[in-house]
């Protein structure tokens, strides 16, 4: 997925909420109810329900509602967007600290041959 794409950032910006990170964790371990996923939070019903459209949004949850209850389920194939990301960044600077390592080796090593 390239850098600046429009699903990479909306990925980005529902994983920038710390109530929309907790609901991706919860869903981790499985589906639940809006009405579970909106009770730690002591949220108002609309005002969580705009943290659930983000996510759904993002492509992150799916919704489906089977008579009153909305269960929410966890797209894990989505997180891999952001994981990928973070991957090659990860990758990217560890081969510079890798460079800068060893310029410092060669450096020490013509200073103590002076």
């Amino acid at each position: 997925m390239e850098n600046h794409s429009l699903a990479l950032n909306n990925v980005f910006h529902a994983l920038a909420d710390p109530t929309r990170r907790s609901v991706i964790a919860r869903l981790g371990r499985g589906s639940a109810s809006i009405k579970d996923l909106a009770e730690p939070f002591g949220l108002g019903l609309p005002s969580f329900l705009k943290h659930i459209k983000v996510l759904e949004l993002s492509g992150l949850i799916a919704s489906e509602k089977v008579g009153r209850v909305r269960t929410c389920t966890l797209k894990r194939e989505n997180l891999a967007a952001a994981e990928t990301w973070f991957e090659q960044q990860r990758l990217a600077w560890q081969s510079r600290y890798d460079n800068l390592d060893d310029l410092l080796t060669n450096l020490k090593g013509e200073e103590s041959e002076n």
